[in-house]
């Protein structure tokens, strides 16, 4: 966090020293990228588990890649009463606002020519819900809802393991909350190649959605084309500005609101 204490002489830069931002500088991690899905591309399966133990150090392989039925129950009863009523009523609020923005079909005829426009799902979503420091259950419900309320017909989600193999038991919690079943033990760079040309195990998918971190970012970059995708979603920030007479609750709040990001 920088803070910035104004004074006269600091207010002189103040504009252009807030505006001020140095080049991202992606070519140390696009090489590495570039690389990642290129394997992955090729090699399939092979590359996504040796990444997959190289990053993670988790032994996937094509019989434990999926989640299965007893990893859901195990993780769901692990996990606080309170917190499965919580991600209800989230779901219950995405949806709703959700299913206010669906588009419908129309058709309609004007001297004698037929006019009109045809919504149609696509078939396959792949869904990506970081892990690790950033495992947050949120971004599985925002995700996937959308897909489910479009009428997309089969929705996957990958998502980062840890070394045991297990996977973020909230996680688990949510996509059972939304009916969702086909989980991949899968992060990064190499899950997002895995999902934009398919391996042995992972599926190809139409769409991939969801954030992460710069290798997730720069990978959903570069298979655009291959397969849509949401957008690249850059670190987020937040400005405040507060004197003697600011609540400090509500300034605490406010930095909390992006300090949840990264410490």
């Amino acid at each position: 966090m920088k803070r910035l204490n104004i004074t006269e002489e600091t207010k002189k830069d103040l504009l252009s020293s807030l505006l001020k931002r140095s080049p991202a500088n992606y070519a140390m991690y696009s090489e590495t990228v570039e690389k990642i899905i290129a394997n992955v591309r090729e090699n399939g399966d092979k590359a996504l588990f040796d990444y997959t133990k190289e990053f993670d150090k988790a032994d996937i392989n094509s019989g434990n890649i999926r989640v299965t039925k007893e990893e859901m129950d195990a993780a769901v009863s692990s996990v606080d009463s309170g917190l499965i009523g919580v991600l209800e009523r989230a779901a219950e609020n995405i949806r709703y606002y959700h299913s206010l923005q669906k588009r419908n079909s129309w058709f309609d005829t004007k001297d004698g020519i037929m006019l009109g426009q045809k919504i149609t799902p696509i078939e396959k979503a792949g869904v990506y819900v970081p892990g690790g420091k950033a495992a947050y259950p949120s971004s599985l419900l925002m995700n996937v809802i959308p897909a489910q309320v479009a009428g997309v017909k089969r929705i996957i989600i990958s998502t980062p393991c840890d070394a045991e193999g297990k996977v973020y038991e909230p996680t688990l919690a949510a996509a059972r909350v939304l009916g969702i079943d086909e989980i991949y033990k899968c992060g990064g760079a190499q899950a997002i190649a895995a999902m934009a040309f398919g391996t042995g195990s992972v599926p190809k998918v139409d769409k991939i959605t969801g954030p992460g971190n710069i290798y997730v970012a720069l990978a959903k970059k570069a298979v655009f084309g291959f397969v849509s995708i949401d957008s690249i979603a850059g670190p987020s920030e937040i400005l405040v500005l507060a004197d003697d007479t600011a609540d400090p609750g509500y300034v605490a709040a406010d930095l909390l609101s992006q300090a949840e990001h990264d410490e």
